[in-house]
């Protein structure tokens, strides 16, 4: 039995009488005379079977749930996967976001705060996943590959279904700021239909959170990756300035718009980090988003991609739908197959910005 839960049934029955006979001390020797104690409150008799009780009326009290135990494990964090119920993206997770709880792990030699785990069947790779401690998870597993290979994960064990284990990550993932509003707007529109069969209401209720809140996170969840790539990280996505960019997406020109001027931007941010420069900042991304919806009769900014030495090699002259018209430029100074590279990048850029061969 766990220290714990020792250390909690000896409590139970702490009440119990020492049963040394009396008459001898306890090394078995007669003990020297004592004076008695004056009028002794008298005591009813309890023998080994009232002992037995006792003991069974405590585990009884646990076992019906009344008293709750808690086992805390130590794990290697290779045997735990996360759950993918999760809002926090694991795979953004790094050493530059992670490195105040590293820091305090290497302080504190190892975990003080236990993650939430549940077991697993049929993956022989992995015993448990975790439902909240992603961080804590994916920090472990970094400190046990960098100088620190006793490191474990601690954990307590709890069995709950899907739902329970959404509604305890999501409350811990309120108190967390480094979990985006899009993650969680996304991590709740998985959950409608997996979890409440689409009802918002109820929804809403089981989260206790409210209607017209979720309502709109629902929406900025809707908003696609080709626009997402405007931002400079996914992070930068909120919701309150967010909302009306979702909004101007449900109308079909202002959306292409959107689209298109989302594509300038994502090459303009892949620039900007290339060249080791600050990126757009998200308000500037939604005014500019916002100002191409409002517009979107506007005249688009053809799409050009240079050449050798910063000259124009590939010009989209049209796009409509009977096909993309391409203007090669003379003294581009690329060779065919580079040349060709470009073309097949126009191409994908036009795909991105919901102008492709395809729409």
């Amino acid at each position: 039995m766990a220290r714990k839960q020792t250390d909690y049934l000896a409590a139970l029955l702490a009440d119990e009488e020492d049963t040394t006979p009396s008459g001898q001390d306890s090394s078995g020797g007669t003990p020297a005379p004592s004076p008695a104690p004056a009028d002794p409150a008298p005591r009813a008799p309890r023998g080994r079977g009232t002992t037995l009780l006792g003991r069974e009326s405590a585990l009884a009290r646990v076992s019906s749930g009344e008293v709750r135990q808690v086992t805390q494990l130590l794990l290697d964090p290779a045997r735990v996967r996360v759950w993918p119920g999760n809002a926090r993206s694991y795979a953004h997770l790094n050493e530059e976001n992670c490195a105040e709880l590293i820091d305090s792990l290497i302080a504190e030699g190892g975990q003080k705060v236990p993650a939430v785990v549940r077991r697993v069947e049929g993956d022989p790779e992995h015993d448990y996943e975790v439902i909240a401690g992603t961080r804590r998870h994916w920090s472990i597993s970094w400190l046990r590959k960098h100088s620190y290979p006793d490191m474990q994960f601690l954990a307590t064990i709890q069995q709950i279904d899907d739902e329970a284990a959404f509604r305890l990550a999501d409350i811990e993932n309120r108190a967390r700021k480094d979990v985006s509003d899009l993650e969680r707007a996304r991590n709740y529109a998985a959950a409608l239909s997996t979890h409440y069969g689409n009802h918002l209401t109820r929804m809403a209720e089981r989260l206790k959170l409210s209607k017209g809140w979720l309502s709109k996170m629902l929406k900025v969840a809707g908003i696609p990756d080709t626009v997402i790539a405007a931002f400079a990280s996914p992070a930068d996505v909120q919701l309150k300035p967010a909302y009306p960019l979702a909004q101007a997406l449900d109308d079909k020109d202002a959306a292409r718009a959107i689209r298109s001027e989302a594509g300038k931007l994502a090459r303009l941010q892949a620039q900007r980090q290339a060249a080791g420069e600050e990126p757009v900042g998200s308000a500037d991304v939604i005014r500019r988003l916002l100002t191409a919806a409002a517009d979107p009769q506007a005249a688009p900014e053809k799409l050009t991609l240079p050449g050798a030495h910063g000259r124009p090699a590939i010009t989209v002259q049209s796009n409509n739908r009977q096909g993309v018209t391409l203007r090669l430029h003379a003294g581009h100074g690329l060779t065919k197959e580079d040349l060709l590279s470009r073309v097949e990048e126009a191409l994908d850029q036009l795909d991105m910005d919901g102008k492709g061969l395809q729409r």
